[in-house]
């Protein structure tokens, strides 16, 4: 099952990463900031436009994102 905590903190990191605020990133990906932030807090998993809306105000191929999320999933499910 996909872990909405793991798919929030990967995309927070990408954000950090390129020194975006929430407030500029739900602008540029035409969301909204609280959104955004239920989102990286994990409690809303996105869908499939909002990740790729996401993905491209990032300037990040969402397979990028997608493949340091499935990395972190299997982080977490080898240290079980």
């Amino acid at each position: 099952m996909l872990n909405a905590v793991i798919v929030g903190k990967i995309i927070q990191q990408y954000r950090e990463e390129k020194g975006i605020s929430q407030e500029v990133l739900s602008g540029l990906a035409d969301i909204g900031r609280t959104h955004l932030s239920a989102i990286e807090r994990g409690e809303r998993k996105p869908t499939l436009e909002t990740f790729y809306r996401i993905s491209q105000a990032l300037e990040v191929k969402g397979s990028d994102i997608l493949r340091a999320i499935e990395n972190e999933i299997s982080r977490n499910a080898n240290q079980k």
